[in-house]
């Protein structure tokens, strides 16, 4: 286990005053590096750990209370060598299982050495505009106090009798916010009933003529009106309160006046619109992130959506449900989190433990549990081995079937017992992960989530948790590419360990895998398919007409379903483990048509035909030559035309107008043959 160049790093594990036992050989062998030993490393034995800086290689603490004791004595020891941090006593040792974590011990620090990437970051800035929304007393008394920090213009909604105020430094409306868009530091607002307060306004504001469509821009929002919010809670620079709630209004006050400057927040989803699988010619398809984001960050584009980095507040659902990997989350990349469970699951297993849990969890909801558990309860068992993630909702289906691949025998993911927004695709995802182990044989309870609150009962869950068996011949597969290679390398190992002779497993609908099947009975070879397909699952033959289907790159976007002008394709989601998944297979051929004057190959026999079918009641081509022009090549027909055959454009022969003299006349001699 020596894959990622652990053996050159120093790794300390300390009892922490003996409070836990400590298996070093069994982490030497799982984790790698230069194990040492220690009972009070942060305090009596220091000196050990300043020591071990000296010798120029990384260096893991299996510690994290004592975490900031140990960065300051490596900044004062002028230290440059990367420290990293691993919580063994309350996630391993501090466990009624505790002389069993040795190799779970190990796999937490094996995974350590694993790098993560650097966080991208989307900058913001605020010039300090603040624009507060209210309806009462409440507001105006709210920018009073903001005045002193923020350029501030207070819109009351007209609903309450508000009396005036002398000598106010700021400017007091009235209007109604229709639409607002924007974030910190680039909100815009349509108001309508736009109205500047009259100069006379008594015991009450009058206001003078109001104008509709009014725009208000500003950097910073203070929402007192205690209606209907204009954006998602997590909308960055737009704070909300209700003007009955002295306490909140205060609070977001206080907040408000802090947002002056410039900020930085994390870019937590990378978007690449190029692979996106939204929309072709005005077609749509693929909606999986639109449907699900909670703070409308994601907005429906030409052929792509638009994903604003500004607006995402990091649930990751839409990586999650993503299947061409347009939107990945990227905190940190899925590639990264998989390479460090990876690297937990193998050191595990070779240090001694066998059918590991990995349990996925998030810092602010999940980990509070898990130490409390650890520090109040019995600890976590011995084969549960803790996860953390940003978020929970942003794992994708490869995260979640690879470490069964990789030799855990079940996988759980922590989340709060009431929903959080964004968990549908998460909640998808097992569903999904259940139909393919029961399909492989494995049961449909491999993958799945633990909803508490409450660390007791979440211990309670994981010790009366029924044991389940890891594959008997695990992978080490290496994690790498985009979460669709990842998903696609994983189920192909995961069915080579199993040993299953199953073929195809059918999955539930949005699924990101299965087939575009094809009825080629009513296939007319028109190739509009293949110009739809964003990922290049149909292709067509450039030397003969024939249609070809990849099953392996289909992502069930649906944009062939909705081009195909015959209607004869529909989806089907499923896994399909047969080698002719990844390879072109020809859904449908055809000989060409022959063209009836040079005899040169175009088009396909049966489409001509139908288009013929179409045509023969039309009184352009009434003539049957000129519904055999269809038989000629695009030459030939402009050859026929120009030696002054049929033209194929021509109307019927119009007839001859008559003018009013000619009604008089044919009048006359009419008149004449009558007297005759």
């Amino acid at each position: 286990m020596r894959e990622s160049g652990m053996a050159d790093r120093v790794v300390f594990v300390c009892s922490c005053e003996e409070t836990m036992p400590i298996d070093a050989a069994a982490i030497a062998r799982g984790c790698g590096g230069r194990v040492r030993e220690a009972e009070q490393l942060c305090a009596a034995q220091l000196d050990r750990f300043k020591a071990a800086l000296g010798e120029g290689v990384p260096v893991t603490v299996g510690c994290t209370a004592m975490a900031p004791v140990f960065a300051e004595a490596a900044e004062d020891a002028g230290a440059e060598v990367p420290l990293t941090f691993v919580d063994i006593r309350e996630l391993a040792g501090w466990s009624r299982e505790a002389k069993r974590t040795g190799p779970k011990m190990a796999g937490m620090l094996a995974a350590a050495a694993e790098p993560m990437p650097p966080v991208a970051l989307v900058p913001m800035k605020s010039a300090g505009v603040a624009l507060v929304l209210g309806r009462d007393v409440v507001a105006i008394d709210a920018a009073a106090v903001l005045a002193e920090k923020l350029d501030v213009t207070v819109l009351l909604d007209g609903r309450e009798a508000v009396e005036p105020r002398t000598g106010v430094a700021f400017p007091v409306l009235a209007g109604r916010v229709r639409a607002a868009t924007g974030w910190l530091g680039a909100f815009e607002l349509m108001v309508d009933g736009y109205a500047r307060p009259r100069p006379s306004s008594r015991t009450a504001y009058e206001w003078g003529p109001p104008r509709d469509g009014a725009k208000s821009t500003c950097d910073v929002v203070v929402d007192l009106r205690g209606g209907p919010a204009l954006f998602h809670e997590t909308r960055q620079g737009y704070l909300r309160a209700d003007p009955a709630d002295a306490a909140a209004v205060e609070r977001v006050v206080r907040q408000a006046g802090e947002l002056v400057g410039e900020f930085d927040q994390p870019r937590f989803v990378a978007f690449e619109a190029g692979l996106c699988a939204h929309g072709r010619n005005r077609k749509t398809g693929c909606t999986r992130c639109l449907d699900l984001c909670p703070t409308g960050a994601i907005t429906p584009g030409k052929d792509s959506v638009i994903l604003s980095a500004e607006i995402c507040a990091g649930c990751g659902a839409c990586a999650a449900v993503c299947p061409t990997g347009a939107a990945q989350y990227a905190l940190p990349p899925a590639e990264a989190m998989a390479r460090r469970v990876r690297t937990m699951l193998l050191g595990y297993a070779e240090a001694g433990g066998r059918d590991a849990v990995v349990l996925f969890h998030d810092a602010e909801h999940g980990l509070p549990l898990l130490t409390a558990l650890g520090r109040f309860g019995d600890g976590l068992p011995a084969n549960v081995l803790p996860v953390k993630v940003n978020a929970v909702s942003s794992l994708d289906l490869g995260l979640l079937v690879a470490p069964l691949a990789w030799g855990a025998g079940a996988v759980r993911v922590l989340m709060p017992a009431r929903r959080a927004e964004g968990a549908e695709g998460l909640l998808r995802n097992f569903g999904y992960a259940a139909e393919i182990c029961a399909g492989l044989g494995l049961g449909a309870d491999r993958v799945a989530g633990i909803e508490r609150d409450d660390p007791f009962a979440l211990g309670a869950d994981l010790y009366g948790a029924t044991l389940l068996r890891c594959v008997a011949n695990p992978s080490r597969f290496l994690a790498l590419g985009a979460p669709r290679e990842l998903l696609a390398a994983a189920l192909s190992e995961l069915h080579r360990a199993v040993a299953s002779d199953v073929s195809v497993v059918p999955l539930g609908t949005l699924a990101p895998l299965g087939a575009a099947v094809v009825d080629a009975a009513g296939c007319t070879l028109c190739l509009a398919c293949t110009s739809a397909c964003p990922v290049g699952a149909f292709t067509a033959n450039p030397a003969t007409p024939e249609l070809r289907f990849q099953e392996d790159a289909c992502v069930q976007c649906g944009l062939c379903v909705a081009t195909c002008p015959e209607k004869v394709i529909s989806l089907a989601p499923r896994v399909n483990f047969a080698p002719e998944a990844k390879t072109p297979v020809v859904v449908k051929a055809e000989a060409p048509a022959v063209c009836t004057r040079c005899a040169k190959p175009f088009g396909t026999a049966s489409s001509i035909a139908r288009v013929k079918q179409k045509l023969a009641g039309h009184w352009m081509f009434a003539d049957p030559a000129r519904l055999a022009v269809l038989e000629l090549c695009e030459e030939c027909r402009m050859v026929t035309a120009s030696e002054g055959g049929i033209d194929p454009y021509a109307g019927p022969t119009r007839p001859v107008t008559k003018t009013t003299e000619d009604w008089m006349r044919e009048a006359e001699r009419a008149k004449r043959r009558e007297e005759e």
